[in-house]
């Protein structure tokens, strides 16, 4: 196994502290066993690695052609193999969030953060530029930002140099076998926070398990969203001691001050009491099927408006242009900052806003979900107590889902030909809108508490840690 990441198990088990071992005479069979294991994950590294290396012209081209379609894709593209002016920072704390969603889920737990380490410097890294408009949205100057560089070893290695972080919090599932291993080399404490693993995920980690399973016995813990995400990561490979399931970070969310008054002078300055539906986070092969229900909405309620929030910024003028082409007389967030009364449809095409959005909304169909994407996160609707209409691929957030169908606080649908239907049935019963917005409003607070329980795992990591490195400094001078 790598050196750093089998010590770990024992370093860094929760709430436990390194014991004596009693030497005992391996087996013939234990020692092949251990052998095996040893020299596949070695292989698979060296070829993982050398593969990377390989693909560097493909991924500079890509690079490229997605810059073309959002400039951001290759901008900053050096920060992606390490290379950026060094920022003067020691002992920083890390943050990895991959995208805009897990930026969004990782603030409560960042502003906890913060609060408890005030004296510390704070490094977030993102993968996508939608992600990283975030960060600098949300935080600004408080934290040093870039993008996580490639699981190459040599770019992995020049970003620790230059942000010397003592310990990192990686969200959700982001398992690079290089960074993992060459953080557990360093001594820099891993936790893996709000965790999850789909089965779909599980499946695709199986060819290079060993591999895996070397990785994320670099963590120090892992803190899984649920009981089914924890039986996944364990299959996986995460180890026991290290591994408990300490609920969902996005149930800690808090509305922000102002919001919901927000949402109704949008709703005045769009005609009033008039119905309005949300359709977000929605992929290209779901925005038609959303159009139609919009116009089955429309011939029970012609006053109807729908906001379209599409999930990525290249969609922002396609969705436009259809919502035209349809015949809807159609606002957008950067044209038009607003609707007003004639408006029947209204595509939000800006990022980091979609909560207003919800704000203003009767009722919220959560896209992801009519497509095999896996769906997108239906707590930050169930927080503003909207009823809540998903598809039947929910695989992303199955748990989550299913919570909040089984409290009658969301409702499935077969396929998207339901959508209209399901929407103008909402729109029609008050009744059974506030019982499912309340459902949901109740489902959110019982679930709450996963940032305090995060904490007291990053403290007592962060301690274990510290006396480590205490060991080590006493062995130097002795």
């Amino acid at each position: 196994m790598a050196p750093g990441c089998e010590d770990n198990a024992v370093r860094f088990q929760f709430g436990a502290r390194p014991c004596a071992r009693v030497p005992r005479q391996p087996s013939v069979k234990a020692i092949l066993r251990d052998l095996s294991r040893t020299r596949i994950p070695v292989f698979q590294r060296f070829i993982y690695t050398l593969t990377l290396y390989l693909l560097t012209p493909f991924v500079l081209y890509r690079l490229a052609a997605r810059g073309f379609k959002y400039p951001g894709y290759f901008a900053r593209w050096r920060e992606r193999f390490g290379f950026f002016p060094d920022p003067g920072i020691q002992d920083s704390i890390w943050i990895h969030a991959v995208s805009l969603g897990e930026v969004n889920a990782a603030l409560p737990l960042i502003e906890a953060l913060m609060l408890r380490y005030r004296d510390s410097k704070f490094v977030i890294t993102t993968v996508t530029p939608t992600g990283s408009d975030r960060v600098l949205q949300l935080f600004g100057s408080r934290v040093f930002h870039v993008y996580l560089p490639y699981d190459m070893t040599s770019a992995v290695k020049r970003f620790l140099d230059r942000v010397r972080p003592r310990f990192a919090v990686i969200m959700e599932t982001e398992i690079w076998p290089n960074l993992f291993m060459t953080c557990a080399n360093r001594h820099i404490a891993i936790v893996i926070a709000n965790a999850r693993l789909s089965e779909r995920s599980l499946r695709g980690y199986w060819p290079i398990q060993p591999l895996v399973r070397r990785a994320i016995r670099c963590a120090s813990f892992i803190a899984a969203q649920s009981a089914s995400d924890g039986e996944r990561l364990r299959a996986l490979g995460a180890p026991e001691p290290r591994l408990a399931v300490v609920g969902n970070l996005k149930f800690d969310m808090v509305v922000p001050p102002g919001l919901r008054e927000r949402g109704i002078a949008f709703r005045v300055a769009a005609g009033g009491a008039r119905p309005v539906w949300i359709a977000a986070s929605t992929h290209e092969g779901e925005e038609l099927i959303v159009l139609r229900a919009h116009a089955t909405v429309l011939r029970r309620f012609p006053d109807a408006l729908l906001l379209v929030a599409p999930r990525h910024p290249e969609r922002f003028k396609p969705i436009a242009v259809a919502c035209r082409g349809y015949g809807f007389r159609t606002a957008t967030r950067s044209e038009d900052r607003g609707a007003n009364a004639a408006c029947q449809c209204f595509v939000a095409d800006s990022m980091g806003e979609l909560i207003e959005f919800y704000a203003a909304a009767d009722v919220a169909f959560v896209g992801g979900s009519l497509v095999p994407v896996g769906g997108h996160n239906l707590l930050e609707p169930a927080a503003l107590a909207l009823p809540v209409i998903v598809g039947p691929h929910t695989f992303n957030f199955e748990e989550v889902t299913e919570n909040l169908i089984g409290a009658r606080a969301a409702l499935r649908i077969a396929d998207g030909e339901a959508l209209g239907a399901s929407v103008v049935r909402l729109l029609s019963r008050d009744a059974e809108r506030r019982s499912m917005g309340e459902a949901a409003r109740a489902v959110m607070q019982r679930e709450r508490g996963a940032v305090a329980r995060t904490m007291a795992i990053v403290e007592d990591v962060l301690g274990e840690a510290q006396e480590l490195a205490n060991g080590y400094s006493e062995s130097e001078r002795i």
